[in-house]
């Protein structure tokens, strides 16, 4: 796990109301749905473009098995990238907050936002994160594989002989 979260996400956030953050309180589950400020998430962790952080985002969320909503402001066409979903509207604010409100009552959200009225109108039972903190946290996440995995690797001897003999026609025994 990374940063600040237990088990690597925003999940473990905790304080003394319920959706608060690290270690000041008791313990939340992690949540199951992560709402991002998108433009505001991007100037904090200092990338240039918005695939740069759609690309990490999607990732963030696949590893820690949850859902993602990024919203940013203006105009785009609206995708689906695994488990994260990218959005444009005039108001990203607007609709995080509706996201929160209408998700907070039947699943663990965390609002990503470093704006204070947005994060604020969000309500207690919702997780809050500033951009700051959630981009060093998103920094340290990666997916990894301990080494290269072939299919040759986890076969046996025998095996691995008898698909070569197949591959180069000479029958299977």
């Amino acid at each position: 796990a990374g940063g600040a979260w237990p088990r690597g996400g925003p999940a473990g956030a905790v304080s003394g109301e319920p959706g608060g953050f690290a270690g000041r309180g008791p313990v939340m589950r992690e949540p199951a749905l992560d709402l991002c400020d998108g433009y505001n998430v991007l100037r904090a962790a200092g990338l240039e473009e918005r695939h740069e952080l759609i690309d990490s985002l999607a990732s963030f969320v696949a590893i820690r098995g949850a859902r993602g909503v990024v919203v940013f402001d203006g105009v785009g066409r609206d995708e689906q990238f695994g488990p994260l979903e990218v959005r444009f509207a005039a108001h990203a604010d607007a609709v995080l907050e509706r996201l929160a409100a209408e998700h907070r009552d039947r699943e663990r959200v965390c609002l990503v936002s470093s704006d204070a009225a947005v994060r604020g109108t969000s309500g207690q039972e919702v997780a809050k994160i500033s951009s700051r903190e959630f981009a060093s946290t998103l920094e340290s996440v990666e997916h990894s594989e301990d080494s290269a995995s072939r299919v040759r690797d986890r076969l046996d001897p025998a095996t691995r002989d008898r698909l070569e003999r197949l591959r180069r026609a000479d029958g299977p025994d």
